[in-house]
């Protein structure tokens, strides 16, 4: 077990390692690029409102900006067409109650509730409060039509220029940190193989059982972290003119994810039958004989070494590999 825990730290380590160097540097980018564009964009939108002249203190342009830039151009787009959404309904719910009733305390709650129902309603999700805020902006100052329409405005400033900030300036592709992660997952994958054939052939006990069962329900969490990192490589190619390459990469991604999921399921199955069988067998240090299990320890082994083999497929480091190699399922 020494060794096994040895080696078990050695690859945390280097898993800790290879997630710090993916996070700091990405694709060749240096750090530091999407907080400089939705500055730019934030600095840029406020600059053209005022230079408009939309308003006095045109706030909701840069704050329409800050709140388009996202991590991939459809998530820009689609929380631009959001957030403009968001503010045309405030403002003509805000509008309408001015015009009726004027700014008191039960107008301001009737406003919140009536914006609330209105964005259900649209179905603006994640944009939801983006209603009742600016309804509450335009009802502050009085509601008047030519409030409203500045409001309405700044908002479109605002999410054109986080859109055109989005696509003109290095829009990102997510490839090499999918890659990277399937790439972490298979070795984790096969370092836990490698481990339990390692605890399958020395002294076997019903703790142990237990041990490995556990292990395996830890791979969870980076199987699900492979499938986040895949599917936001998959989402950074929609809209993106330079997605070809991610596009073209997706069927060799998703399939050693898949090829990896059902991998994972079968390893854990393993665990909890290794550790189930120990219950059925009044001795249990005999549920087991020695060959029997020096023989799954040997198809756990054929396994690491087979799971290995995807890493350089998702990450394409041999193209001749990932066009003839077969993903383990």
């Amino acid at each position: 077990m020494g060794s096994a825990s040895a080696r078990q730290l050695d690859g945390s380590w280097s898993r800790v390692v290879r997630r710090a160097r993916t996070s700091l540097v990405r694709r060749g980018r240096m750090p530091g690029v999407r907080t400089a564009k939705t500055t730019f964009a934030v600095v840029a939108s406020y600059l053209i409102a005022e230079l408009l002249h939309v308003s006095d203190h045109p706030v909701v342009a840069p704050l329409t900006a800050l709140l388009v830039v996202q991590l991939t151009l459809y998530r820009t787009f689609t929380h631009g067409i959001g957030q403009v959404g968001g503010v045309l309904a405030g403002v003509v719910v805000a509008v309408g109650v001015a015009n009726l009733v004027g700014f008191t305390w039960w107008s301001l709650g009737a406003v919140v509730a009536l914006s609330l129902v209105v964005g259900r309603l649209l179905r603006l999700g994640p944009h939801l409060f983006e209603v009742p805020i600016s309804a509450m902006l335009v009802l502050e100052v009085g509601g008047g039509e030519a409030v409203a329409a500045a409001r309405i405005l700044e908002a479109l400033i605002g999410a054109a220029v986080g859109i055109a900030v989005s696509v003109l300036i290095a829009p990102p592709l997510y490839l090499q940190p999918a890659g990277a992660a399937i790439g972490d997952l298979a070795a984790r994958m096969a370092g836990f193989s490698r481990d339990f054939a390692g605890g399958l052939r020395g002294s076997w006990t019903r703790a142990g059982s237990h041990h490995w069962l556990n292990q395996a329900r830890e791979v969870a969490d980076e199987v699900a972290r492979a499938e986040r990192t895949v599917s936001r490589a998959e989402e950074s190619a929609r809209f993106n003119p330079r997605g070809q390459r991610t596009r073209d990469a997706r069927p060799r991604l998703r399939t050693s994810l898949t090829g990896l999921e059902r991998c994972y399921v079968t390893l854990r199955t393993v665990a909890r039958a290794v550790l189930d069988r120990s219950y059925y067998v009044p001795e249990h240090e005999q549920a087991y004989t020695p060959g029997q299990r020096t023989a799954i320890a040997d198809v756990l082994d054929s396994a690491a070494a087979a799971i290995e083999a995807v890493a350089p497929i998702a990450a394409d480091e041999n193209a001749e590999l990932a066009r003839g190699a077969v993903v383990p399922t």
